[in-house]
């Protein structure tokens, strides 16, 4: 009798050990395949007028035409949702055809291109919306997600105007703070903030996936002119790709900040110098201008912000949501 009990009590232990076991084992899919459902591809990261700057002959541009280096492109994200198969841009910088072929890997944007997001009307942020017109590219109804004064802008000059009477474009109103449901597992929220608002207001976007969150504000005159803090949101979100526009007042010779406020790196580094180690590797400095050093991998501006555990972000970054 005790030994049947005590086979009994081994083979129940051994099912035991064995579903362990197996469970440890056996790869949890929804959340592998989920992780991979959406992505962000940075596309570009240099402020409005790119690099080579037209009328700069400084090193930093210079190289690019005597030793022929390849050129920087203007700010831009691409966001993809493989589950969907549906494809987004925020921004339509001057540079939207190397951006499109990079985010779809094809030569054939027109099947695939499902929405655009502006952030506000200075030049490198919607004036690639050109090439959707029918001198070149010709789309048909491309969804163009705007906020209010933008709409009117688009709506009411030319030569944006035509590209709505043609329908190369379909105007998508947004508003601040309020999500929009792109599909079940993607959403975007607008963010005001305070910028030289000339023609539009200005906005981030807040990115939502299914398992993270991404925070895009590539032009803000000033952190402490937000309303909202900057510190808690990055608190909140898993990537933080913010204004990187200047890195110091030497880079500009001391010009007033002013006539093109942003906030200058060395600002952000001491106003984010209290986060923990894991909030400030969520910070990529982008739209850097083509003076900045810190586009220079090798200089002391780069390698301060990367010590202080920063960072910079580069061309074909990629960051699952």
């Amino acid at each position: 009798m005790t030994t049947v009990i005590s086979k009994k009590r081994l083979i129940i232990t051994l099912s035991i050990f064995l579903a362990i076991f197996l469970s440890c084992q056996t790869p949890n899919k929804k959340t592998e395949s989920s992780s991979k459902e959406v992505s962000i591809k940075i596309l570009g990261t240099i402020q409005d007028g790119g690099m080579p700057h037209l009328g700069c002959s400084k090193k930093c541009c210079i190289n690019y035409y005597s030793k022929g280096f390849p050129k920087k492109r203007v700010v831009s994200l691409g966001i993809s949702n493989t589950k969907y198969n549906k494809h987004y841009l925020i921004e339509a910088s001057p540079d939207i055809n190397y951006q499109l072929k990079d985010l779809l890997e094809d030569n054939n944007p027109s099947k695939s291109l499902d929405g655009i997001f502006l952030t506000h009307a200075h030049m490198g942020h919607y004036s690639g919306l050109l090439n959707l017109g029918r001198e070149s590219f010709n789309s048909r109804s491309v969804p163009l997600f705007v906020m209010p004064k933008m709409h009117e802008f688009i709506s009411s000059n030319g030569p944006w105007d035509q590209l709505v009477k043609l329908k190369n474009v379909e105007l998508k109103n947004i508003y601040n703070q309020k999500e929009e449901a792109l599909e079940e597992n993607l959403s975007i929220i607008p963010l005001l903030v305070p910028h030289r608002d000339e023609y539009s207001e200005t906005v981030g976007y807040k990115i939502i996936g299914p398992n993270k969150t991404a925070l895009f504000i590539p032009d803000i005159d000033k952190w402490e002119k937000w309303q909202t803090s900057i510190l808690d949101l990055i608190k909140e979100v898993d990537y933080a790709f913010l204004d990187g526009t200047f890195y110091d007042s030497e880079e500009i010779n001391h010009r007033d900040i002013s006539e093109i406020p942003h906030p200058f790196i060395v600002e952000s580094l001491e106003l984010f110098k209290d986060l923990n180690i894991s909030d400030k590797k969520k910070i990529y400095f982008i739209h850097l201008n083509h003076t900045n050093p810190a586009l220079d991998k090798s200089s002391a501006p780069f390698k301060n912000i990367i010590s202080k555990g920063f960072n910079v972000a580069d061309l074909n970054m990629e960051f699952s949501l």
